[in-house]
């Protein structure tokens, strides 16, 4: 597969067989209470508990172990805000090579401390002005390293879609799928090995409201760029859909949807006192669409609903901030 190939769902499978002992195969929780809110029933698969806190070991180490080994050991240059590049950082580790990781000066604090504790370098740049992808094009042309991006790369769709392809696996006749979307990686990922096990089924994104980047995409029909959003979602601060990734949502995904940052915060609240988990903003969003039954705007006749929670990486200062900041 290159990025000139459609990607397909024998990639995400090739994928799981990669991933086999590197991630992790993520519990689904369900909740009787949240079945009841929900009018539905739900099923939370819960990437909160994947190595480095989140979905993304997933794309980046299976892209990451597919190099040459000439362009392995010359080291690996990405730019995240967090996730994506703790999951390089970890890769790089068990693949015995270096990591460079491009960070926004306003990143999380414990994203940073993570990134560094899996041994990487961290250059920072001003996420209002500068060009992250740009510093990192020069850091790989200045440095000879192998740029793996946190979405725009087929391999890294590929192990994305690896969440779903366990889900469906575990949880038979699911109805729809919902999704956070940032670039648009996982929910790409998802969709393709979505369509080729439940043909039926809905794929739902969701987005916050100060990003909405995908859904005014969608609607388009082709790349629109927001201003750079404000939302407490740092995963889900995109201003454009990838370029790899949209082509692929605009054909699987049946719609994105909107939820507001007092709603992630009440989920993050749902999440942490009913089904006992700590689940980041980004990673809330989904379970935010779910809650407030705005997923009925794409799948409205959906009775089983799974639905991804990507991540728990939110530190206890931030998590108690976001939580007292709403009632």
């Amino acid at each position: 597969m290159s990025a000139s190939e459609p990607l397909s769902a024998d990639d995400v499978r090739d994928a799981a067989v990669r991933l086999r002992g590197v991630a992790r195969r993520t519990p689904v929780v369900r909740s009787r209470t949240l079945d009841g809110l929900a009018r539905r029933a739900v099923f939370c698969k819960c990437e909160n508990f994947q190595r480095v806190g989140a979905f993304k070991l997933r794309g980046a180490y299976n892209a990451m172990s597919r190099l040459p080994g000439d362009r392995l050991a010359s080291g690996i240059v990405t730019y995240s805000s967090g996730n994506h590049g703790q999951a390089v950082a970890l890769a790089a580790r068990e693949l015995g090579t270096r990591a460079v990781v491009v960070m926004p000066e306003d990143a999380p604090r414990s994203k940073s401390d993570a990134v560094a504790g899996y041994g990487a370098e961290i250059v920072r740049y001003d996420r209002g002005s500068g060009d992250r992808a740009a510093v990192a094009a020069e850091l790989a042309a200045a440095q000879g390293l192998t740029l793996v991006p946190p979405y725009d790369d087929p391999h890294v769709i590929a192990g994305q879609g690896t969440v779903a392809l366990e889900l469906l696996a575990e949880v038979e006749e699911l109805d729809a799928l919902v999704v956070p979307v940032g670039g648009g990686g996982l929910i790409a990922g998802c969709a393709t090995i979505a369509a080729a096990m439940r043909p039926g089924l809905r794929v739902v994104g969701v987005e916050p409201e100060a990003g909405d980047d995908t859904k005014r995409s969608l609607a388009a029909g082709e790349r629109v760029r927001v201003r750079a959003p404000r939302t407490i979602a740092d995963g889900q601060a995109v201003e454009i859909p990838g370029e790899l990734t949209f082509p692929i949502m605009l054909r699987l995904v049946h719609g994105v949807v909107l939820v507001s940052d007092a709603e992630i915060v009440d989920a993050m609240r749902f999440a942490f006192d009913r089904l006992k988990l700590v689940v980041e903003p980004s990673g809330a969003s989904g379970l935010a669409a779910v809650l407030t039954g705005r997923i009925d705007e794409v799948a409205p006749a959906a009775r089983r609903v799974g639905v991804v929670l990507s991540g728990g990486n939110v530190d206890t200062t931030r998590f108690r901030e976001l939580l007292a900041a709403t009632p």
